[in-house]
């Protein structure tokens, strides 16, 4: 499971609270959880946002 995947867990929303939180489709949020799209950097800043979280531990990948 993937950073975002998690924290979307650990917050406890669905993908369809959290798409409808930032203003995106379920299926969007679906794609980027996937790896299949990339966000806009405004887009991860409301993810990380409405996760309570910061965009570097949902969307980089710790080395």
């Amino acid at each position: 499971m993937n950073s975002l995947a998690q924290a979307r867990k650990n917050a406890g929303m669905s993908q369809a609270i959290l798409a409808k939180k930032v203003g995106i489709t379920r299926q969007y949020l679906s794609e980027i959880e996937n790896r299949k799209k990339q966000p806009s950097v405004i887009i991860a800043v409301k993810i990380a946002k409405a996760l309570n979280t910061k965009v570097e531990d949902i969307f980089f990948e710790q080395v």
